[in-house]
């Protein structure tokens, strides 16, 4: 079972504080007390309860006065919980405080995968949260049940909606994604969203026009951070700020370019060449499965709040409202397969963005590794939110890629080409050509390659606005790395070209 004690260790049980998935309780409490602690254990991720040993650490075992009899705790999750949990007891023989020979009740509990487990008299629900097993209101009861798989939220149905809220491009992209004529109304229902001609919450997250304003927590923001920490108040550090919404099959691919763009990619020199290669902050795959199992498998019955994604100079950090889905825990979630929104899941595998394996998240530590970058971080903050951390070292990578190329023991992926100063005879130096952003390693090596770039060039190889390209180039300018040429800020002949006098220094 999934839980720290793997032996039934008497003296851990006595000084090891109770916590998430240990607790002990004394044999004087009654059977009712008992079976909450073992419904909480397996409503959360299961846990071990140890009957006969006082909060102080005290074995008392069943030989004091006023203890229950030990037959009535082992069927307590039988008698008293709907439906059963499963629960292993074992007898362990110790010494009481007294001196007698006596026994300690141990009762290992196991997650409850597909159900909430319910006292059997009334109906209600405890959850382990850190050392306490606390009762849940309704609307946390409801919250529980989506994250088992009892209910999905994904599958209610939005009353008010129609055919008339489906944005129809949507479904010409995932209809071409899955090379099918079918039409827009048959595909619906044949995955599942559309039901007697409502949309369910699914179907509007993934296909409807009118997403962000029926369902506003379906939306993820991305902030790119201008250092290591937020800041607050008038130090607040945001220096990118953008949120994305509507059906998710649009707004993913939206996103994934837009964090894409606001990725430092750093040139190094190989030794002994002039040769320069590219490496990016990160690789793809790590940011962008992280991206899609946080819009995957999210708890959207929690209103109120959305995912975010914090792009600081040394991690980013993707931030997901909501536990862990059913018995996935953050020490089997490389392996563990469970998904709170199955239909959005599997509407996103005909794009690649969900694998039908769960090679996914171990993918991440796979990718993350390779590329010379510390492993991934899963953490819980509370029961509210669940984040991932990817880490860049890129002080370390750097020198270590540089070895590595020039003894032709790896290859480094580029994007951009394999030398962005073709054509220059002095290159920038390290610490400038690591501050670059892609939009101007991209400017850099047009003008590099042409002898100048204009707004156009750029606008049009990296598939930006003219205004975006105009803003890369003046921020180039104004860094003394490109210069600027023309008659008057209208003129159309305008170009820039590499600062000479820059590489000549």
């Amino acid at each position: 079972m999934d839980h720290p004690y793997a032996e039934n260790d008497i003296e851990a049980f006595r000084r090891d504080p109770e916590g998430h998935y240990f607790d002990r309780k004394s044999a004087r409490k009654d059977t009712e007390e008992i079976a909450k602690h073992l419904m909480a254990f397996a409503n959360a991720a299961g846990g071990k309860l140890v009957v006969g040993i006082e909060d102080d650490g005290a074995v008392t075992g069943f030989k004091r006065d006023k203890a229950h009899r030990i037959e009535g705790f082992e069927q307590a999750y039988v008698t008293e919980l709907a439906p059963s949990p499963r629960v292993e007891t074992e007898r362990v023989s110790v010494v009481n405080e007294n001196g007698e020979d006596d026994h300690v009740l141990v009762m290992d509990v196991a997650s409850s995968e597909r159900q909430v487990v319910r006292r059997r008299k009334d109906g209600k629900v405890a959850l382990r949260k850190g050392d306490e097993s606390v009762w849940l209101d309704y609307e946390q009861i409801r919250a529980l049940e989506y994250t088992k798989g009892e209910y999905f939220f994904e599958n209610e149905v939005l009353r008010d909606s129609s055919m008339e809220d489906v944005d129809r491009e949507t479904v010409e992209i995932y209809r071409h994604a899955l090379g099918t004529d079918i039409d827009d109304e048959k595909l619906l229902r044949s995955i599942g969203v559309l039901k007697d001609g409502h949309l369910t919450n699914a179907g509007m997250m993934l296909f409807g026009q009118n997403a962000r304003i029926v369902l506003p927590q379906a939306r993820f923001r991305v902030l790119k951070i201008d250092g290591t920490e937020m800041g607050h108040g008038d130090k607040l550090r945001i220096i990118k700020d953008q949120t994305f919404e509507g059906p998710f099959i649009k707004s993913i691919p939206e996103a994934r370019d837009f964090i894409a763009s606001q990725l430092r990619d750093y040139q190094f020199q190989v030794h002994g060449t002039m040769e320069f290669r590219t490496v990016s902050e990160y690789p793809e795959y790590p940011w962008f499965e992280g991206l899609v199992n946080a819009v995957t498998h999210r708890d959207y019955s929690i209103y109120g709040d959305y995912i975010r994604v914090y792009i600081f100079d040394d991690r980013m950090l993707i931030q997901s409202p909501g536990r862990l889905p059913g018995a996935v825990t953050l020490d089997n979630i490389r392996h563990k397969r469970f998904s709170r929104n199955p239909i959005i899941a599997r509407v996103f595998t005909a794009f690649d963005w969900v694998r039908e394996l769960n090679e996914g998240v171990d993918k991440i530590y796979q990718e993350m590794n390779k590329a010379g970058l510390p492993e991934p971080e899963y953490e819980n903050d509370g029961d509210y939110y669940l984040k991932l951390t990817l880490w860049n070292n890129l002080e370390e990578r750097i020198p270590r890629l540089r070895n590595e190329v020039a003894h032709q023991t790896t290859s480094i992926p580029s994007n951009e080409g394999d030398s962005l100063m073709h054509g220059i005879q002095v290159p920038l130096d390290l610490a400038t050509l690591m501050t670059l952003s892609k939009n101007e390693i991209a400017a850099m090596r047009i003008a590099a390659e042409n002898g100048r770039v204009t707004t156009k060039m750029l606008a049009d190889n990296r598939g930006i606005t003219t205004r975006t390209a105009s803003a890369v180039l003046k921020e180039l300018t104004n860094r003394d790395l490109l210069t600027w040429h023309g008659n008057s800020p209208r003129d159309p002949q305008q170009y820039y070209e590499i600062t000479t006098k820059k590489f000549s220094e």
